[in-house]
């Protein structure tokens, strides 16, 4: 199956040793499959909420990839039993909005303090408020970046739960400088699509969203500074 250019930057970022790698809103199972190719000794985890889902998946599974190390789960993606695990975590949640992203990592983090966990995320909307919250939850930035796919764009965003790693930009930092002047472009349309739907928000009563046009406004893509 040829994975989407979403779902191929989300696998491009998985690039170190994990023990467990979580695929959540795993839907059929694409990026899960292509982890499975990719890696060797780590087990890769189905997850998803939908019965119907996971069976057809885990028939799939069982006939294509019989000799790899996976496990499917049907369950909340708030209640991963990964204190079951042992090792590194990688979970990846992509899919779905930036508010259950926040609430799926903070259950997560509040039931396994303990454990080394890294996030790889890349929710539909909300990024702003996700970002805010995973600095609350005190997540360090380990990469970012931008992909335009379909007509839509997608931030994919790869954090550790156990480092020193720079805080979360309210608005991203290494989305906004480009390898070259494609992806230039790229983000000069994602920064002038986000602030025009903050624009459109601003208009309504009740939605106090100048601060978040404020730092939208302070940003500038630009090309990346060779040494």
């Amino acid at each position: 199956m040829k994975l989407s250019k979403r779902l191929k930057l989300i696998e491009s970022m998985v690039s170190l040793h994990y023990d467990h790698i979580w695929d959540c809103c795993c839907d059929h199972g694409y990026l899960g499959a292509a982890l499975l190719d990719k890696q060797s000794n780590e087990t890769v985890h189905f997850v998803d909420i939908v019965p119907e889902l996971m069976l057809s998946l885990e028939n799939k599974l069982q006939a294509f990839y019989d000799e790899h190390n996976w496990q499917v789960h049907c369950l909340d993606v708030s209640h991963l039993p990964l204190q079951n695990h042992q090792g590194k975590h990688l979970v990846i949640i992509a899919g779905v909005g930036g508010d259950l992203t926040a609430q799926f990592i903070a259950s997560i983090n509040a039931q396994h303090p303990n454990l080394d966990i890294d996030y790889l995320v890349c929710p539909v909307h909300h990024l702003f408020m996700l970002r805010a919250k995973l600095n609350e939850l005190k997540l360090g930035l380990v990469q970012e970046a931008l992909v335009e796919d379909n007509k839509r764009y997608y931030e994919v965003i790869l954090l550790s739960s156990k480092s020193n790693n720079q805080p979360v930009s309210a608005v991203g930092e290494q989305i906004w400088q480009a390898d070259n002047e494609v992806q230039l472009e790229v983000a000069e349309r994602y920064l002038k699509q986000t602030l025009s739907h903050y624009q459109r928000i601003a208009k309504g009563k009740n939605s106090d969203v100048a601060h978040i046009i404020s730092a939208y406004k302070q940003v500038i893509p630009a090309l990346k500074t060779s040494l």
